[in-house]
C-alpha cells in the first residue's frame, strides 16, 4: 500500500472529493510507514492507496470494493453482482446496517460473494481536532478514533459475519497519528487504487468507463448506498463490462498488496509523497 499525503484543512468546505488530492507536501509518521521520507507535520492528512500484485500472466483481475457510508441501498448494483456472481467486498458502517436489514439479509444470504468489513461505526473520519471533511463531523480524539473502529466492528460482527479485518475511513482519509493505532486493532487499513465514482458525485458515463478502463491489480472503490444518484448506473454498466471482457474478481486477501518505495510526485497546486506500507 502506499500513502498519499494531504494538506492540513482549516475547515472550510473549500475542498471538494475531486480536488482534495492535491494536497501539500506532508507525510505521516507511523511504524509501518518509512520514516525517513519527510518529516510530519502534526496536522497534515493522509490517504491510502494500494493495489494487488498479480502475478504475471494472470487474466486481467481487481478487487471490487463498495462503500456503505449510510442512507440507503443501491439494488442496481447489488443486482449487477448477484446476477453476474461478481464478488465484492462491502465496507459498512453501523449507521447502514441499522437501516438496512432487508438488503442486510440479501447480502448475507450470499456469503460467497459478499464480504462485509469495517467502515466505523457512525462514519466519522480518523481524524484529530474539530474540522470537517466534506461535511463530516471527525472523530476529534484518539479515544474517539477507537470507538468508532470498534463499533465498527461490534456491528458487522453482530450480523453473523465474520468480524472484520479490514477498515476503511469515512472518506478514506486519516491523521498521521491515528494510523498506528488502528493496526495494533489487529485490522489492516484498506486503500484503494481506482475511484470510480468520486463519492457518488460523478455522472453514470463516467463511472462506466473508469471502471472498464481497470487494469490489472487495480483496488476499485464505489459507493453502493446512492440509489437516487446516477453513479450506481455507472458502477452496474462498468462491473458488467469488466465481466464481459473475461476480468476476474477478487478478494482483499487473495494476492499481496504493493509497497511503493517513497517519492515525491509534483502537481500543479502542490507536492505529493508516497511512501512504502505493507498490509501483510
Amino acid at each position: 500500500m502506499c500513502w498519499r499525503c494531504l494538506s492540513p484543512l482549516d475547515g472550510r468546505p473549500r475542498l471538494s472529493r475531486r480536488s482534495f488530492t492535491t494536497g501539500a507536501l506532508s507525510v505521516a509518521a507511523a511504524q509501518s510507514i518509512d520514516p525517513g521520507c519527510f518529516p510530519a507535520a502534526r496536522d497534515d492528512l493522509v490517504e491510502s492507496r494500494m493495489s494487488m500484485v498479480v502475478p504475471p500472466g494472470t487474466p486481467r483481475t481487481v478487487a471490487l470494493t463498495l462503500d456503505a457510508c449510510s442512507g440507503a441501498a443501491d439494488m442496481r448494483i447489488i443486482d449487477a453482482l448477484l446476477a453476474l456472481s461478481i464478488p465484492a467486498t462491502i465496507f459498512v458502517t453501523g449507521l447502514w446496517l441499522r437501516s438496512n436489514g432487508a438488503t442486510l439479509d440479501v447480502l448475507r444470504a450470499h456469503p460467497d460473494l459478499f464480504f462485509l468489513q469495517n467502515h466505523g461505526e457512525l462514519h466519522l473520519p480518523p481524524i484529530l481536532g474539530t474540522r470537517r471533511i466534506y461535511g463530516l463531523p471527525v472523530a476529534g480524539t484518539l479515544d474517539a478514533i477507537r470507538r468508532e473502529v470498534e463499533r465498527g466492528a461490534d456491528a458487522v460482527a453482530a450480523t453473523g459475519a465474520a468480524r472484520p479485518s479490514w477498515y476503511r475511513a469515512a472518506a478514506g482519509i486519516y491523521s498521521p497519528a491515528a494510523i498506528p493505532l488502528i493496526e495494533s486493532m489487529d485490522v489492516r487499513i484498506a486503500g484503494y487504487s481506482l475511484i470510480a465514482d468520486e463519492g457518488a458525485s460523478l455522472p453514470a458515463a463516467s463511472v462506466a468507463r473508469r471502471i472498464a478502463a481497470a487494469v490489472s491489480g487495480d483496488v476499485i472503490i464505489a459507493h453502493v448506498n446512492q440509489p437516487h444518484r446516477p453513479s450506481g448506473a455507472g458502477v452496474a454498466a462498468g462491473v458488467t463490462e469488466l465481466h464481459r471482457s473475461g476480468t476476474a474478481f477478487a478478494g482483499l486477501d487473495a494476492f499481496p498488496m504493493t509497497a511503493l518505495r517513497c517519492h515525491p510526485i509534483a502537481t500543479p497546486a502542490a507536492r505529493v509523497s508516497r511512501w512504502t506500507y505493507t498490509t501483510a
